[in-house]
């Protein structure tokens, strides 16, 4: 055994012992890179680190867009800009810095169904699992069925904890069913208690004047609105529903 391999195999260990598994698994190819591009010391080991946490990064962003629940993973280049009549471009786009998240902001995006709400929402909360923000995304519905069915099994504490936690959470589809006495002092405590702590997404059909209908109750849908309004901005969408565009020329092309 050569000396060189000696040197190979205690680096690699030490780089076992300091958990840097990635750089540990490709040294060989490492070295061999830095030997072909003459590289100092100083940018061998720039190269080293840059290929270590950039492992970590996108092991990272894997695990966060895994834990975030999208049902289908959206980004924000796909967006059919050029269908809603009205859309403030300019803001969302900027919004996908995630400033409004480290700053404990809310975003209310508002619009009738199929102008594109969702996707905006699954677009942001995807931009904020790849700056490393932890995200949850759920309907309104879904988050609340989970929550009365813990109570079932007195766990309503540990089930609020997973929409109050994570730094982004994303709340589809407010609007689309009322909410009962029950449900809506469940949106109530998840709302109060991230009103002050993370940042929230929420779409609705609804604009703040009929959350009325929503919860049924007009105390709480102002203290709700209050809460969001407070520390909040409001994307507005207008037009009409791009999926009934789509079908509609789908039936043209037969």
């Amino acid at each position: 055994m050569t000396n060189q391999t000696v040197s190979k195999i205690l680096t690699g260990e030490m780089l076992k012992r300091l958990y840097l598994w990635h750089t540990e698994r490709h040294l060989g190819e490492l070295i061999k890179r830095g030997a072909g591009e003459n590289m100092s010391h100083q940018d061998f080991l720039d190269m080293v680190l840059d290929h270590e946490l950039a492992h970590r990064h996108e092991t990272a962003v894997v695990r966060l867009v895994k834990q975030a629940r999208f049902p289908v993973v959206k980004t924000i280049d796909t967006f059919e800009w050029n269908h809603p009549t009205s859309i403030p471009k300019a803001f969302i786009l900027n919004a996908m810095n995630m400033d409004f998240v480290r700053n404990k902001e809310h975003l209310i995006i508002l619009g009738p169904g199929g102008v594109g709400k969702t996707h905006l929402a699954r677009a942001l909360g995807f931009a904020a699992c790849q700056q490393q923000l932890r995200t949850l995304f759920t309907t309104a519905a879904g988050m609340i069925n989970h929550l009365i069915a813990s109570k079932s099994d007195y766990g309503l504490e540990r089930a609020l904890k997973k929409f109050t936690t994570p730094r982004l959470l994303v709340i589809d589809e407010l609007g689309y069913i009322p909410m009962d006495k029950e449900a809506r002092d469940l949106f109530f405590q998840v709302i109060s208690t991230r009103a002050g702590t993370g940042s929230m997404i929420i779409t609705t059909n609804k604009a703040f004047k009929d959350w009325m209908e929503i919860f049924q109750d007009n105390a709480v849908a102002t203290a709700i609105a209050e809460r969001l309004i407070e520390n909040g901005d409001l994307i507005k969408i207008e037009g009409s529903s791009y999926r009934v565009k789509k079908r509609k020329q789908r039936l043209m092309d037969m």
